[in-house]
C-alpha cells in the first residue's frame, strides 16, 4: 500500500494538484488539514481531508479514522489535541481508535515516530515549513507491518535525513 500524506498547504491549489498527479500511482490520498480551500473543492478531489484549524467550512470531519489496507489510520489536523505541546492526547485518541498510523499537521514540522508500536507522521507543511527550510511532503510504502517513510521536498527531492523505516508491531 502507497500514501500521499501533506498537510497545511494554506490555500495552495495548483501545489496539491502537482502532488496528486506526481503520485498518482498511490492507493490512497491524504491531506492533514489547514488547505484554506473550500470543502470539495477541486484540487482536494480523492483526497482523505479533514478540517484544520483555518479552515472554516462545517463539512470538514474534524477526525477520520478508517481502515485502509491492513492498517488502522487516523487522521486528524491536530489543533484539537494540541500537538504543538504534546502527542500525548493524540496519542490517547489513538489508542481510543485502535489506529496503527497517525497522520496530522498544525505544527509545520516535519517528522514521524514510533510511540507504543503506533506511527505517528507529520509531514510538515507544503507552504510554510518550520524547523527546516524545505517546504515537505510525505510518501508512505506498507507492507507486512514493515512502513517506509519518505520526506520530500515540494519539487521532488528526498529527504534522507528524515525519512525512516519502521515495523508496526
Amino acid at each position: 500500500m502507497k500514501a500521499l500524506i501533506m498537510s497545511d498547504s494554506h490555500g495552495l491549489e495548483d501545489e496539491v494538484i502537482l502532488l496528486k498527479e506526481r503520485h498518482q500511482d498511490a492507493d490512497l490520498f491524504i491531506h492533514c488539514g489547514d488547505s484554506e480551500l473550500d470543502f470539495g473543492h477541486e484540487a482536494l478531489k480523492s483526497l482523505e481531508y479533514v478540517k484544520g484549524n483555518c479552515d472554516f467550512d462545517s463539512r470538514f470531519p474534524e477526525v477520520i479514522s478508517h481502515k485502509f489496507g491492513d492498517y488502522q489510520f487516523l487522521i486528524t489536523h491536530g489543533h484539537l489535541f494540541n500537538v504543538k505541546m504534546t502527542l500525548m492526547n493524540l496519542q490517547y485518541k489513538a489508542e481510543e481508535e485502535e489506529a496503527d498510523i497517525i497522520c496530522f499537521g498544525h505544527s509545520h514540522i516535519a517528522g514521524s515516530e514510533l510511540i507504543d508500536g503506533r506511527l505517528f507522521i507529520n509531514p510538515g507543511s507544503i507552504r510554510l515549513p518550520k524547523g527546516i527550510r524545505e517546504k515537505t511532503y510525505v510518501l508512505l510504502e506498507a507492507e507486512n507491518r514493515d512502513v517506509s517513510v519518505s520526506f520530500y521536498t515540494l519539487e521532488g527531492k528526498p529527504l534522507e535525513t528524515l525519512s525512516q523505516t519502521y515495523h508496526l508491531g
